[in-house]
């Protein structure tokens, strides 16, 4: 019976070591925030604006990904999709700052704005976390447009 007992519990343990590797692993890559983002704006540009932030909305739909997701907002810095956060969506992000001072809202719109796409740094929760984290998030400019798609990684 006891022997039992430690080969159950030893195998449990083991279960829950490779399913937190596996979680661990699944992390989203700089390459897949770009496409993600080109993949966005693309759908803005043939479906338009309002069937994309619906898309982009719906938090078990492919522009979430992994520990990542799609957000979209103006170059006002309204946010107008974040499937994460929903509390964001129709909020200005300019004066927002992270827990290090850093207007990161206003600096999506500065990257695009000037180069039309980029990466920004700042400290952000992960999904599902309290406590930020350092994040690097891909800015795109839909081209034509005043919007602006953003998807990044948690590092």
């Amino acid at each position: 019976m006891k022997r039992t007992l430690f080969l159950f519990t030893c195998i449990a343990v083991l279960s829950v070591f490779c399913m937190s590797l596996s979680i661990a692993q699944e992390k989203a890559t700089k390459d897949e925030c770009i496409a993600k983002c080109k993949e966005a704006a693309a759908q803005i540009k043939e479906a338009g604006l309002d069937a994309v932030v619906a898309k982009v909305q719906d938090a078990k739909g492919s522009f979430v990904w992994k520990d990542s997701y799609v957000f979209v907002m103006d170059m006002d810095t309204k946010m107008l999709a974040h499937p994460v956060t929903p509390t964001l969506v129709g909020k200005t992000l300019a004066g927002l700052k992270d827990v290090n001072g850093k207007m990161f809202g206003s600096e999506f719109v500065a990257v695009a704005n000037s180069t039309g796409e980029g990466w920004v740094d700042y400290m952000w929760p992960k999904p599902g976390e309290k406590t930020p984290s350092k994040k690097l998030t891909y800015v795109y400019r839909v081209p034509g447009q005043q919007i602006i798609v953003g998807a990044g990684i948690y590092e």
